[in-house]
């Protein structure tokens, strides 16, 4: 059951982050990557405009019940997860220099539902961690 839960939620992050990368299109951004990992951390996407290079964290919930189990998906964004984000990101930076500045931003998704991916609401935190360099 673990392994179908599992599976479940990482189909349901996919479909959020798919939603995210086309706000982020719709908002002047192109999309760099999608899901950079590194032993110790992982980027959701990686988009960037004239003026930014952004490091976003997606958080997906259903509308209704997962909101209500879980709360909203930016509150489960903490101390370890951002760590672990940040090591991602300078990681990233080491590798893919960039004269634009670096910004890290969390992207939270409301689906209507899991099967589709119709958002019911997304909410954009730029500079979600603050100063990022």
């Amino acid at each position: 059951m673990a392994e179908k839960t599992a599976k479940s939620n990482r189909s349901l992050g996919r479909a959020g982050e798919s939603v995210a990368c086309d706000f982020l299109v719709k908002n002047g951004f192109q999309i760099t990557k999608r899901n950079y990992t590194v032993r110790g951390g992982e980027i959701d996407i990686i988009a960037e405009n004239e003026r930014y290079i952004i490091f976003v964290e997606v958080k997906t919930r259903t509308a209704g019940r997962s909101v209500e189990k879980y709360g909203r998906g930016a509150s489960a964004v903490n101390g370890a997860k951002k760590e672990h984000f940040i090591f991602a990101v300078k990681s990233y930076l080491r590798e893919h220099p960039s004269e634009k500045k670096p910004r890290i931003d969390v992207i939270e998704i409301t689906l209507e539902n899991f099967d589709g991916c119709v958002a019911t609401k997304i909410s954009h935190y730029p500079n979600a961690f603050g100063d990022s360099r």
